[in-house]
């Protein structure tokens, strides 16, 4: 870590995300040099065994499958932004999802999920976890502190997505952490779509974060990782399942990690700028039933997001009042400069149509129309905007004239 550390309390989550992670010393490069490694040499039994001893504690080198400095470095400067302990890379974003439910479930254990879970971790529990014999429930994830009420003597754990996925609903995180830990359960929160910029569930009361840095913090689409940052409490049980699932990660998808990380703050300013923008604008067009944005007074949660949230990311959904699926199609189709494809979080602008209503047990998904979830990128608002226009125009009736751009 560099020399910023002892002062890091006082500085901006801006200037931590430019200078946390990095050597920071006179004759030493900007960024933090790759370490690639499988073998770790010692000079002596005793030291080895040492480190054997201690190869689950924070910064210990033992084997490349257990970190090395470089990795070490960037996990260090989330925990710090994301006010936890420690960090533990794993090998994408489900993974991240996954290893806490891992860690801390057993047979016979009960878990607390949001119905509007990433749908792959909601997968990994049907497919796996729930197989293994833990009990899961979904849960409606407005209930607030009505949560209290799913409680089970074997609850053992909350897990929390705010915003939802697909449907972006933002969760009273306070009031189910406060029921959650009157019940000693362990409560797990996914904030991939604010990063800890924007959105810090550990200081609302959350045990371990789990975040697909995939996304934002890596940032160009050009790698896969997983992040999860727990107080000390839960810390190396998360580390020791980490190993017995034989998660690594690569120095080099990590070295990409952390070279996002330094333009973070401004990408996810312009993502804000863009994606405010052009919800706005959709909210007026007669085409859109709705818009779907945390940020725009309309959302049923705004006052939470207020509350909780300094920003938001790029990613929100519409409904369209077409609800043909041939005319969605052909909508997104029409689309330019938003690709189509799985993800988000980088530079470029996405667009997927989405059906919220087969991912659902606790709530209910009637909207009339088809959803369509957009990723603002690093485009200009204008051309985008316009892109939008020449798409939705074409729904249009021929009589009505041309939404403005």
């Amino acid at each position: 870590m560099n020399s910023i550390d002892a002062q890091s309390a006082a500085l901006r989550p801006e200037t931590l995300a430019s200078h946390l992670g990095r050597p920071g010393r006179r004759g030493a490069p900007v960024n933090a040099p790759v370490h690639r490694a499988s073998t770790i040499l010692f000079d002596s039994v005793r030291e080895l065994e040492e480190a054997k001893a201690a190869r689950f504690e924070k910064g210990a080198v033992f084997y490349g499958r257990f970190g090395t400095p470089d990795i070490f470095a960037f996990e260090e400067a989330i925990s710090a932004l994301e006010g936890g302990y420690g960090t533990i890379a794993v090998p994408s974003g489900l993974a991240a999802c996954v290893l806490p439910l891992v860690a801390f479930l057993r047979p016979g254990d009960h878990v607390l999920v949001t119905d509007s879970i990433y749908e792959p971790a909601r997968t990994s529990l049907s497919a796996f976890i729930e197989r293994n014999g833990v009990e899961v429930t979904f849960y409606d994830p407005r209930i607030g502190q009505g949560i209290e009420a799913l409680f089970k003597p074997n609850t053992r754990m909350v897990y929390l997505e705010s915003p939802g996925s697909l449907t972006f609903e933002v969760q009273d995180i306070p009031a189910i952490a406060a029921v959650a830990r009157k019940h000693s359960a362990v409560t797990v929160c996914d904030n991939t779509w604010a990063t800890a910029l924007f959105h810090r569930p550990i200081s609302l009361g959350v045990d371990i974060v789990v975040q697909a840095a995939t996304k934002y913090i890596v940032g160009h689409s050009d790698a896969m990782l997983g992040l999860v940052t727990a107080g000390p409490e839960h810390y190396r049980e998360l580390r020791q399942a980490a190993n017995w699932l034989g998660y690594r990660v690569s120095p080099d998808d990590v070295f990409l990690a952390a070279r996002g990380l330094r333009s973070l703050a401004a990408r996810l300013r312009q993502h804000h700028e863009t994606g405010v923008s052009l919800a706005q604008w959709l909210e007026t067009l007669p085409e859109i039933r709705r818009v779907i944005h945390p940020a725009l007074p309309s959302h049923p949660d705004h006052a939470i997001w207020k509350r909780d949230f300094s920003g938001a990311s790029g990613l929100f959904a519409i409904i369209l009042r077409a609800t043909s699926k041939a005319e969605a199609i052909a909508f997104v189709e029409r689309l330019r400069l938003f690709g189509m494809g799985f993800s988000w979080g980088g530079f470029e602008s996405l667009v997927l149509i989405g059906d919220p209503a087969h991912a659902r047990t606790a709530t209910d998904w009637r909207e009339e129309g088809i959803l369509i979830r957009l990723h603002a990128g690093l485009e200009h608002v204008d051309d985008l905007q316009a892109d939008l226009a020449r798409a939705i125009n074409r729904l249009a009736q021929a009589d009505r004239k041309p939404a403005a751009v």
